[in-house]
């Protein structure tokens, strides 16, 4: 039996997987509405998933020395009512029939921006309240919390919109926040205020500190840029898969649905194997290897075709790209965190996660272009090929010394 991190945890893990839930649930709300509610075209709904990443993330900028030097769980309370206020303005203003293209842009940016707010607190505040040797276990029952939902909730979100209609899911969205809210606050505990050095104001040198740390440390740097560019290919080239698979091949939304939720099961068994893997061969070892297994799958993407043994191609593609990212991204998300010390930990996160939102962003608008120009295939061809040279971005040494840990830290 796996052991027990504590009550406190537990309440945390629990927010996390509410909120989780209840965004998988909503997956791709905003789309639908945006075509089935307000009749917006192609270019429209493609605006609206860059600009609401885009200006989110550049309005989350500033949070990020502003979360570093305060209480992290009121920081996490108030982005968890932020959400859920915003996302209630929706299905309101569509029952007063007053819902705009202009208004899900704004929600989608306040919402993104939260997003990276919270998850730069919940970092920062999940290093001190658990033990370092424990952050393994932690991370990895996020990952495969975060798998579960990624399963579970498109093909219910799905079937809720087509039962309940086109807000329903962004209701239920709305709720998992406030239900999350609720979970943070009930972790107790006393969380002693940190402190500050150089002045109360906020200054130009706090707001590029995540990144003057991130890019001067030596193994922190090739692995931000390796995942960063990973997430942004991997994001940009999937809404031309799905042109290319529901329009020109022909798959049914189902077919499709069950191309991207079945793999999920993979994440699911990488996440639970990440710290047995780990125990036998090491940390380092295992980020590198599955840092460059997961390059290797995305280039089948651009060999499916029509029928089913197409759609068993993008199943086994898939599989095999979440499996490794499932063992990935715990073993990262630890390395990150004890490599970042805890008084940085909230700015180093964050410009982690702005740069990454931002990235998707540009290169989802440049990848929609480039499908233009030439056609989906050849895009998604192209974004495989540039993934294969990213495993030269991993670090391949392990040479960095850890940050001391802070003295005072709150245990469960």
């Amino acid at each position: 039996m796996e052991r027990s991190l504590g009550r406190r945890f537990g309440w945390l893990w629990a927010a996390y997987g509410v909120s989780a839930f209840g965004t998988r649930l909503a997956f791709d709300a905003f789309p639908l509405i945006a075509v089935f509610v307000l009749h917006a075209e192609a270019t429209d709904v493609s605006l609206l998933a860059a600009a609401g990443l885009a200006v989110g993330a550049a309005v989350a900028v500033p949070l990020g020395p502003w979360v570093e030097f305060r209480r992290k769980r009121p920081v996490m309370v108030a982005m968890d009512l932020t959400r859920f206020a915003a996302l209630t303005s929706v299905p309101a203003a569509f029952a007063l029939d007053r819902l705009t293209f202009a208004h899900l842009l704004v929600v989608a940016v306040v919402v993104a921006a939260s997003d990276i707010t919270f998850q730069a607190a919940t970092g920062a505040y999940l290093k001190t309240l658990v033990r370092p040797e424990d952050l393994l276990i932690a991370n990895g029952r996020f990952e495969s919390t975060a798998w579960t939902a990624t399963a579970l909730g498109p093909p219910l979100g799905g079937a809720a919109i087509g039962l309940f209609g086109p807000v329903t899911t962004v209701v239920a969205d709305a709720v998992s926040y406030l239900l999350s809210a609720i979970g943070v606050l009930a972790i107790g505990g006393k969380e002693p205020r940190p402190t500050r050095t150089g002045g109360p104001s906020l200054r130009a040198a706090d707001v590029l500190e995540g990144w003057r740390y991130i890019l001067t440390h030596p193994t922190l740097r090739p692995l931000f840029c390796n995942t960063v560019l990973v997430s942004g290919l991997i994001m940009a080239s999937s809404p031309v898969l799905a042109v290319l698979m529901l329009g020109d091949l022909g798959f049914t939304p189902w077919q499709y649905g069950l191309a991207f939720a079945a793999p999920c099961i993979g994440g699911l068994i990488g996440s639970r194997l990440s710290r047995r893997l780990v125990a036998r061969f090491g940390r380092h070892r295992i980020m590198l290897t599955a840092g460059t297994l997961r390059a290797c799958w995305p280039v089948g993407l651009a060999f499916v075709h029509s029928g089913a043994t197409g759609l068993v191609l993008v199943i086994v593609v898939e599989f095999g790209l979440i499996t490794c990212m499932g063992v990935f991204n715990p073993v990262f998300a630890t390395y990150r965190l004890n490599h970042v010390p805890t008084d940085r930990a909230a700015r180093t996160l964050s410009a982690w996660s702005v740069t990454s939102k931002a990235t998707i962003a540009a290169m989802t608008a440049l990848w929609g272009l480039l499908a233009g120009l030439t056609s989906p295939r050849t895009a998604i061809a192209i974004a495989g090929l540039l993934i294969l040279t990213t495993p030269l971005l991993l670090p391949r040494h392990d040479n960095a010394q850890q940050p001391e840990q802070s003295p005072a830290r709150n245990r469960p």
